[in-house]
């Protein structure tokens, strides 16, 4: 009898065990998820933003036919300096204490910068401008396609997205070795934006790639394209960093990523390239076209239009739609599992193909894989299509500490894929596993709430669709169809409808309670609070539109280039916000009267303020 119960109390315990590990894994899956349709949402702004650039330069050259300088302001042109020039123009302080470089590069300057690195410290701009001209001459040399063979080494390393998370790279090097002859390696896009060491990344990564040109690759992503690195961070990074000379390394670097590789195939079967493909995607000519006319996927009819002179990178006049398409396409397309061949209307570009897609390009060319990234996934990999797409990702702790393993792979000749997980960990190694998966789960739930927040008016005005009696209260089945019909997240609001919103009594949603966690301080008294909750919600594209006008990144535009911007912008989302209240948000951000606005600051004063944080704490621990 003893041992029985003893039985039956293992099994109670094992069945408690299993269960709340289920309800642990379905709560990280629901934070993923809101964290990846947040950024998804994020990505289709940024790339609806290039139908207004198309129709603010419209504008303004219209506006400023005899003002040249106005029109060019939307486009970078590079400066074709030698390297001797580079070493007269700028001078290398005696009090600099960081790496230097010396051209041509050794396998002793990789270790050099690897130990700066480490220690947190910069490289000096004429060394990067130095290093991003030499690797342009290189780059400019390679296919748009790279072909590559197992047949002279044991395996070769393919690595996933990074984002500027320094701490991985030097985790994979620790962990699998440095590039070298005998050590392949390929990098398939997404170096930069979010993390907080972009260039840092850029600057091992080129290097290497001058060392061992034959032996370390790099595919282009859909991060390495100057207009998402305004919204991603990158920019900043840069222009903190490299203050004057930072718009010299950002030109030079647009120029770079146009150069940068498409795609790589190994031994003639498995394909290589950011994103995906498409039922449209054709091999023979991506290989073919000049991929550097390419300079952002985002704007093709900017420049379609691009007025004027063309600099030696590019010749975006002769772009063509074909061209266009192709390149958008495999840098930012996603699989899905159904057959078929869709847009992707949730990042706003490029499309979603389907098992069937993949097996007709893959007969097609006699391949037997396809590898890809940009998409972060849990474990740092997924296979998906009977095997035949690989979805590799290698930063971890992509949305927040915790959330997602890094991973890279391994690949011999017979074209078996090893996989290699790991993951950075600092704060959460003393951590529980539902400490961990609740912290990741806050963070979640604080950016949907600021998502909801920015969206208070046209929420509202959904919620009353379902109260015409303004009670209130609605159903939770008409407060989640609300939320999904203005937010479009395709989430589970149901199920989150309980960590967002109150019920009453009867079991009816207060949909106010939606936003009563949060408020916008206003910075300034004049703002009218209509136009704050705008201000806050297009914080990101306006950033973007008021850094393309400030065409020498140091924050400030004139009152006039505002107020002239701010009106397009509301003419073509047809936001209605009417010329006064614009007017006179000008006249009150020039604080010091002088005609020029410092529109960093001014926008760093619109943020959602998290009223109560130690109730979302509570709220966790409460699970």
């Amino acid at each position: 009898p003893g041992c029985g119960r003893s039985i039956k109390a293992a099994v109670l315990i094992q069945r408690w065990y299993r269960s709340y590990m289920a309800r642990l894994e379905m709560r990280r899956r629901y934070a993923l998820s809101i964290f990846q349709s947040i950024e998804y949402a994020e990505e289709q702004a940024q790339l609806q933003l290039s139908k207004f650039f198309t129709f603010m330069l419209d504008h303004f050259t219209k506006a400023n036919e005899t003002d040249p300088d106005v029109s060019s302001n939307f486009f970078s042109t590079t400066s074709d300096y030698t390297m001797r020039e580079y070493e007269q123009t700028i001078e290398v302080p005696a009090s600099y204490y960081g790496p230097h470089l010396s051209f041509p590069l050794t396998v002793a300057d990789t270790d050099v910068l690897l130990q700066a690195f480490k220690h947190r410290q910069h490289l000096h701009a004429r060394y990067v401008l130095q290093l991003l001209h030499e690797t342009r001459k290189v780059l400019q040399q390679m296919p748009n396609i790279t072909y590559l063979s197992t047949s002279y080494t044991k395996e070769i390393t393919i690595c996933g997205d990074l984002h500027g998370k320094l701490d991985d790279l030097l985790l994979i090097f620790y962990k699998n070795g440095l590039p070298s002859e005998e050590n392949p390696y390929i990098f398939n896009g997404d170096f930069v934006d979010r993390g907080k060491n972009s260039i840092e990344i850029l600057i091992i990564l080129f290097a290497f790639l001058l060392v061992y040109p034959n032996h370390l690759h790099l595919n282009r992503g859909n991060h390495e394209d100057h207009i998402m690195n305004l919204r991603y961070g990158f920019t900043k990074e840069v222009m903190k960093k490299y203050q004057c000379y930072g718009t010299a390394i950002l030109h030079l670097l647009e120029d770079v990523y146009s150069w940068l590789p498409l795609a790589t195939i190994i031994d003639s079967k498995v394909l290589i390239l950011h994103g995906g493909i498409s039922d449209t995607t054709d091999l023979n000519f991506l290989n073919l076209f000049q991929r550097n006319k390419v300079s952002s996927s985002l704007l093709p009819e900017v420049q379609y239009l691009k007025p004027g002179s063309v600099t030696t990178s590019q010749t975006s006049s002769e772009l063509t739609t074909k061209e266009w398409k192709q390149v958008v396409d495999i840098l930012w397309s996603d699989p899905k599992h159904q057959n078929g061949c869709t847009p992707n209307k949730f990042r706003g570009g490029g499309c979603y193909f389907g098992p069937d897609v993949t097996a007709r390009l893959l007969r097609r060319y006699n391949l037997k894989m396809l590898i890809r990234s940009h998409e972060c996934k849990q474990d740092g990999y997924e296979i998906s299509h009977n095997g035949k797409v690989i979805t590799i990702f290698s930063a971890s702790n992509y949305y927040a500490e915790g959330s997602n393993r890094g991973a890279y792979i391994k690949l011999n000749p017979d074209l078996i894929p090893r996989f290699v997980q790991y993951q950075v960990s600092k704060s959460t190694r003393k951590e529980t596993l539902h400490q961990r998966v609740t912290a990741i789960e806050l963070s979640a739930l604080k950016c949907l709430r600021e998502k909801l927040y920015t969206h208070k008016s046209e929420l509202i005005a959904a919620f009353r669709q379902y109260d015409p009696n303004y009670t209130g209260k609605i159903s939770p089945g008409e407060w989640a169809s609300a939320v999904e019909s203005v937010l479009c997240l395709d989430l589970p609001w149901r199920t989150l409808r309980s960590r967002l919103v109150y019920l009453d009594q009867d079991g009816r949603v207060e949909y106010l309670s939606s936003f009563d966690n949060f408020e916008i301080q206003l910075p300034i008294k004049e703002v009218q609070p209509f136009l704050v909750e705008t201000l806050c919600r297009y914080k990101a594209d306006l950033e973007i539109i008021f850094n393309m006008i400030d065409k020498d990144h140091s924050g400030l535009i004139s009152v006039d280039e505002f107020r002239q911007t701010w009106k397009l912008f509301n003419l073509h989302l047809r936001i209605n916000v009417d010329d006064e209240s614009i007017d006179s948000l000008a006249r009150s951000i020039d604080f010091n009267k002088d005609g020029s606005i410092d529109f960093n600051e001014f926008l760093e004063a619109f943020n959602v303020v998290h009223k109560f944080e130690n109730r979302l704490a509570v709220e966790g621990t409460t699970l």
